[in-house]
This record gives structure tokens, sequence and C-alpha cells, in this order.
């Protein structure tokens, strides 16, 4: 079966989906909260395990039969994980009040360049059963 970069095989089927994910560990802490939520357990600096899957979409493959080369997007992301692994997120320029959705446009913003054809980031909290997803 050959796969051609205008044509599937499979005309009922819709878009390609490849995705990556990857898990760091960071603390932050969301301080300055409004006076009635001043003892919040977010106000102080805590700690997560973090898990982010990355989601490449398309229409077509490339030539090669592929979205992209796992090797490629696993070294953008690994990239981005770096800037994140073991750090307290505050510090981060760019992650002053690093929330799940501040967290995702500043991951969405890093890969952008690299992965053209972004589109999701899912941010999982595992231990906490929380998950946020920012879909193109």
């Amino acid at each position: 079966m050959t796969f051609l970069r205008d044509a599937s095989p499979f005309p009922d089927f819709g878009m390609y989906y490849q995705s990556y994910s990857f898990f760091f560990e960071a603390a932050h802490e969301l301080g300055e909260m409004k006076p009635e939520d001043s003892a919040h357990l977010y106000a102080e600096i805590h700690g997560h395990s973090f898990e982010v899957t990355v989601t490449l979409a398309a229409a077509t493959i490339e030539p090669e039969g592929w979205i992209m080369d796992f090797a490629e997007l696993k070294a953008a992301c690994e990239t981005v994980r770096g800037l994140l692994d073991h750090r307290l997120l505050n510090r981060i320029e760019g992650l002053s009040r690093p929330t799940l959705e501040r967290l995702a446009d500043f991951i969405i913003e890093r890969l952008s360049p690299d992965l053209p054809a972004l589109s999701e980031v899912e941010i999982a909290r595992p231990s906490l059963n929380e998950r946020l997803r920012r879909v193109r």
C-alpha cells in the first residue's frame, strides 16, 4: 500500500494525529490571591508531577509516510522539558503566575516555531486527576 502526499487509500478517514508525551517535576505558587482566598493551598510554594502531551495534526502525510519524524518531535519537546523540569516555575520568564492555562500557552509559544502542525497541548497532574487541554 503506497501513501501519497495528496491521497489516502482510506478516504473515509479524516485527519492524522501524532502525539508525544513527556513528564517533568516542578514547583510553583500562585500567591497574590484574593483576600478571601489567602489561606488557599495554591498560595504557598508546592510541587507537582506534570505530564504534557503534544499533538500534531495533518490532513496529509509527508512523502516519507509520516506527519513528522518522532525523533524531531521528541527533540523539540525535550528542549521545553529542560526549561521546566525541577524548577520553580514562577522564576521562569513568562510564567510569573504559572496556572495550567499559562503553562500551556508557554509550551505552545516555544514549540510552535518547530512544530507547524501543532494542534493541541494537554497538561495533566496525574496525582490530582486534573487535566487541561489547549486546542487549536
